[in-house]
Parts: structure tokens; sequence; C-alpha cells
């Protein structure tokens, strides 16, 4: 358990300046202990004419993300202006970058992992999976982390490209793996929560959930929190190797796509019943929940004591994580599915027209 704590203390250190990958740090739980605008304003807006779904990562003052068209994209996040462009593939979907020694790492949804220089966006190397991948890459050990559409999850020497290892499942890995004390963990549409050690590939853990699940695990305190297709949020003990609570909302039955956020005392969520959850983390009570007015897929980020999310509704929130009270909203004029970062008190967010938005005190 200490070296455990000792991760997530290193982990908050670093997403307190940058937000180096999808949720901020390798156990996905998109809370940094870092400063966030209470009544943001927008600084910059970003425009391109293809969807963006990737969420984007934020290191040394540059953002990363892809677009629809198989773009590769570094913008400036002072100014908002483009660094640089690489064309990668035909599309990049919801794979969103990791950005680790100097490279950048992304999927496409032709089903290859792409790493190129975060200087210049320069090629470097490509790894071509049998599906197409939805998965954001995961940098742990020396390895680039990162599941396909065939059904399995692979370990690709993050220097020189080559495969490490790959481990097969019985579904679709669309989840990104969360990655603590060295092992990677998967839900997958398999119906399993998996523990792939990253030194080797060997599987330490399967849990059955019993659910499809293509929302990503978040880690804390020797738990993973998972919402799932079949409407419900889980809590699962690793050590105890089962689920030791489930929440279903009583009347509103739809599924989740969106990754937790986890707090001390609280894991929050997004659903397609168009409403955000706050549950406790311990009991999996409602502690409150937030209407919006279309399905929420995309993922929370809670910093400051404030919730940020947007919505399906073309609007951006902020909201008191306590309470669930509104506190601000943005018209953005777009659906967002796309999950925000926070740097250097910044956020920014993709909307589904095409444009980064970039808000700050």
């Amino acid at each position: 358990m200490r070296v455990l704590a000792l991760a997530l203390i290193l982990m908050s250190s670093l997403s307190a300046q940058d937000w180096p990958q999808f949720r901020g740090n390798p156990a996905l739980t998109g809370a940094p202990a870092a400063s966030a605008p209470a009544a943001p304003k927008l600084l910059w807006t970003w425009e391109n004419p293809d969807a963006i779904l990737s969420s984007p990562a934020v290191v040394a003052g540059v953002v990363y993300f892809g677009t629809e068209n198989g773009d590769l994209i570094a913008v400036d996040i002072s100014t908002g202006k483009t660094k640089w462009k690489t064309k990668l593939g035909e599309s990049i979907g919801e794979s969103s970058p990791a950005v680790a020694e100097g490279r950048v790492f992304i999927g496409d949804l032709e089903g290859a992992v792409h790493a190129v220089s975060a200087a210049d966006g320069r090629k470097l190397w490509s790894y071509t999976t049998s599906g197409e991948i939805k998965a954001s890459p995961v940098v742990s050990g020396g390895k680039v982390i990162i599941g396909s559409y065939d059904g399995a999850l692979y370990a690709i020497d993050a220097a020189s490209g080559k495969l490490a290892w790959s481990f097969k499942t019985e579904g679709q890995v669309h989840s990104t793996a969360a990655i603590v004390d060295g092992v990677a963990y998967i839900a997958g549409c398999d119906g399993s929560l998996r523990g792939i050690r990253v030194a080797d590939g060997k599987q330490t853990v399967e849990i059955r959930i019993g659910s499809y699940t293509a929302a990503s695990p978040a880690l804390a305190g020797g738990r993973a929190y998972v919402a799932t297709y079949d409407n419900e949020i889980l809590a699962i003990g690793l050590a105890e190797g089962k689920v030791l609570w489930r929440y279903e909302h009583p009347v509103r039955k739809f599924p989740f796509v969106s990754s937790a956020a986890v707090t001390p005392t609280l894991m929050v969520v997004g659903g397609r019943d168009r409403m955000i959850h706050a549950l406790d983390r311990n009991t999996g009570k409602p502690a409150w929940q937030f209407s919006t007015r279309a399905r929420v897929e995309g993922s929370p980020l809670v910093a400051g004591g404030r919730v940020y999310i947007g919505g399906g509704d073309g609007r951006f929130y902020v909201l008191d994580v306590k309470s669930g009270k509104k506190l601000w909203e943005y018209e953005a004029g777009a659906p967002i599915s796309a999950s925000p970062a926070l740097s250097r008190d910044r956020i920014v967010v993709a909307t589904q027209d095409g444009r980064l938005l970039c808000f700050g005190p």
C-alpha cells in the first residue's frame, strides 16, 4: 500500500503541471491535485473542419490531440497557434495521445499505433494490429500499453516500436488500461476485469463482472471503479477479487461509456441517461445527480472542488463536487464527447464539430 500511495503522490505532482495522457495519469483517476479556474472564460479557439473525438494531452505548454481525418496536431496552450500537424492514418477516433520521453503515442481506426516526435511531429514508428483502435495508450516501464478491437492488449517498446508482448482477451478491447504497481487493468467487452503484468504480459487476476464495458477503469484505494453497458456502476476490490458494490439508477436505465473521476470520497461519472452521477466511493450510495439536456459520454475532470465536463447538449459544465450544484456553463454549440484536460490553470476540451476550446481564469 505504501508503494501505491507513493505512486499516486507522484502522479498527482506530475498532473499539477501536465496532463500527459487520457485521464491525466496511469491510474486514470481524472482528479489531479491542481488548481483550476472557478469561473472560466474562453481564452482562444482552434478550429478545423474535421470532428475531434480524441481527448487532449498537455505537456510543457503544448496540447496534443487527434482528428477524424487522421491528423495528430500540436497547439501552443498560451496562444492557440498550431505548432505542427502530422498525417498518420485515415482517421483517429477516441484514441487520445500519451506523451512520454519526447514522444507522442496514439492509435487510429485502421488499427495502427504511432509514435512521433513531440518537438516537431516527425514520424518515428508505427505498429499495426488486426483491428481498429479506440483505446488510448498508456506508457509504463518503457512500453506503450494499448488495446485493439482484435481482442488483444499490446505492449510495444516505446523506443523501437517492436512488440514486447500481446495478451488475447475474449472480446474487443475498447477500454484504456489503468496501471498501478506494474499491473495494467482493463475492463473489456468479454465481461471481465483483467490485470496484466506490464513486465511480461502475464495475467495476474481475472474478476468476472458480467457486463460489456466500454468505459475505462479508474484505480484508487485498492479498488477499480468502472461503469458498464448494463446501466451499472461498479466498485471492484482488487485484493478481494470481487465486485464490492453495484449501483443502478432505480428508474433511468441507460448505458454508461464515460470513465469515472475519483476523489477521496466520491466517484463521478457521466451517463447516457443525460445525467452526471456522484456516488459515495465506499458504499455506492448516490451523493448527488445533475441533469443535462442530452447524453453525457465524455469523462469528468475534478479539480479544486469542482467538476468539469462536457455533454451531448453542446454545453461545458462546472459543478460543485460536494453538492452537484451548477456553478457555470458555456454554450459550445456542438456536442462534446471528448474529456477535458487541465494544465497550468487552463482547461482544454474538444468539440465534435472540430474545435478545441481553451478556458482559463
